[in-house]
């Protein structure tokens, strides 16, 4: 019956078989692509959510052995190397925090007001994301693999308590549906009647935890008892802990150390069908978690983010030391979500195509299953003023709000990095519905989260012997360079010194003792 999306926000065109012809529920932030689970059923109306004890500490690792050949021929997913093993099950720890925004003055919002939001978070999970289902192809070349992901709540990392703590926001599933319905006079009249027998609005009051990991919507099982394919359950990680985005093939980096962890496969594709323009559907380097080994400043560094649904890059910016550690930081240029004004590239991502955003903005809707969902960074940093202005509360600041990758350029191993992206819903007036009458056209921020890694202090110690023991063992041969420069050097000088000795020696001296008679 809701299957038909028109206008601002378009109609999926997915050929993907993981996908599910509309799923609300998978609507999330950080892993926003269309997810399957990997130990449970897909159609299991009983949300994944996170346990509350841990599943263990992840395994150690060998530490590094690369003074005795070099970081590029370490540097290969097979068996039995060091890359191999830290690819698989990434020692150091992983967080994601989930922010989100209480909305305060719903009232004056749907009666054309400016919106004022409070922040409320961090709600701070463990991650973890072994890779599973390994498998070796085309003689070692390739290996396929799924990234399992497993969340567990930390209290002590959170202000909070995600069971208790009250939320209001955004009702996605009836913005949702209202755009789905919006040119359907017969669908606008059932879907009313339908929110007015619910008593749902454009606004919903729930828990953290159920707005991150699942609810019985009402709207949603009213739609489900005459759409089985509408799940009635919603939430922005529903269906997203113990879970993975699909199968991954990579290079192992066999015939060149650069092509390390490149990605070639993505659910069996080469590339996207989401974007208007090829160059906008490429899947480009890794998964962003590796990279290749001696890593220089001119690089530009290629990553694919599937739950961004497209391929990304970062620029150098600056060198910093982490506990101890030399390293790169390579930031996403602003560049990449701006307006086509500013990069006509991305006019490939203005979907329908020409229906572009301003800067600092990606409408994710084709891959969200029609969902008018707008990712940008938190607090809209680096994105037009005008979306900062719009709402009450956006405090945008670099040092809490970018993304960055701080890698060590000689091994290529991530040291530490946040990955920071919000999740925000396209809201506009729609003729037939009296509760958006008078409302705003808005980008409207519900939450963000904060993917954070740092590297360990043991894992720290190891990697810093290792590049300590890699340096003596490049400096060695130059000293004993150096060394043999300075003896000949002495060499010399002692030679010309005895030679002007010589010299200078008397006429008397020169004279033979013996004289022929």
């Amino acid at each position: 019956m809701y299957k038909k999306l028109r206008g601002t926000v378009p109609r999926p065109h997915l050929h993907r078989p993981q996908t599910p012809p509309l799923t609300l529920m998978t609507v999330s932030a950080l892993p926003l692509a269309p997810q399957r689970s990997s130990n449970s059923s897909s159609t299991s109306p009983t949300p994944s959510t996170p346990t509350s004890s841990s599943p263990g500490p992840p395994p150690t690792h060998p530490s590094p052995s690369w003074t005795s050949q070099s970081p590029s021929q370490e540097v290969q997913l097979r068996n039995g190397t060091v890359a191999f093993q830290t690819w698989k099950n990434p020692p150091p720890p992983i967080y994601m925090q989930f922010y989100f925004f209480n909305v305060t003055n719903p009232e004056e919002v749907l009666n054309g007001g400016k919106p004022f939001v409070e922040e409320k978070g961090p709600y701070t999970y463990r991650e973890y994301k072994p890779k599973e289902n390994v498998t070796f192809l085309d003689d070692g070349q390739k290996v396929s693999a799924v990234t399992t992901k497993t969340y567990v709540f930390v209290p002590e990392l959170s202000n909070g308590d995600p069971e208790t703590d009250l939320i209001r926001t955004v009702n996605i599933p009836v913005v949702t549906l209202m755009n789905m319905v919006r040119y359907s006079s017969v669908q606008i009249l059932l879907l009313k009647a339908l929110l007015i027998a619910e008593r749902a609005g454009i606004f919903t009051t729930r828990t953290v935890h159920k707005l991150l990991w699942g609810y019985k919507d009402p709207v949603l099982s009213a739609i489900h008892f005459l759409e089985k394919d509408v799940d009635d359950y919603f939430g922005l990680y529903y269906k997203m802990n113990k879970t993975d985005d699909g199968e991954y093939v990579f290079l192992t980096g066999q015939k060149s150390y650069k092509n390390f962890t490149t990605i070639v496969e993505w659910r069996g594709n080469n590339s996207l069908d989401w974007w208007t323009t090829d160059a906008c559907n490429m899947i480009n380097g890794t998964d962003g978690t590796s990279f290749h080994p001696l890593i220089t400043k001119n690089e530009t560094l290629l990553f694919f983010s599937s739950d961004l649904c497209r391929s990304l890059y970062a620029n150098f910016e600056q060198e910093l030391s982490v506990k101890g550690i030399p390293v790169l930081r390579f930031v996403p240029p602003s560049e990449i979500f701006a307006n086509i004004t500013v990069n006509p590239e991305n006019a490939g991502f203005c979907v329908p195509a020409g229906n572009c955003l301003g800067s600092g903005l990606l409408n994710v809707s084709t891959c969200k299953q029609g969902a008018p969902i707008i990712l940008s960074s938190p607090h809209f940093y680096q994105a037009d003023q005008k979306y900062i202005d719009d709402i009450e509360g956006m405090h945008p600041d670099k040092a809490n709000h970018e993304t960055f990758l701080d890698i060590n350029s000689l091994t290529g191993l991530l040291v530490r990095a946040a990955k920071r992206v919000q999740i925000n819903v396209y809201i506009e007036p729609i003729a037939g519905f009296d509760q958006t009458e008078t409302i705003q056209t808005l980008v409207f921020p519900v939450m963000y989260l904060n993917e954070s890694v740092l590297i360990d202090n043991a894992s720290a110690a190891k990697l810093n012997s290792m590049l300590l023991q890699s340096k003596v063992v490049t400096v060695i041969p130059f000293m004993i360079m150096g060394l043999g420069i300075l003896f000949g050097l002495i060499f010399v000088i002692l030679v010309c010194t005895n030679r002007n000795e010589i010299n200078e020696a008397s006429e008397a001296e020169r004279t033979p003792l013996l004289k022929p008679s």
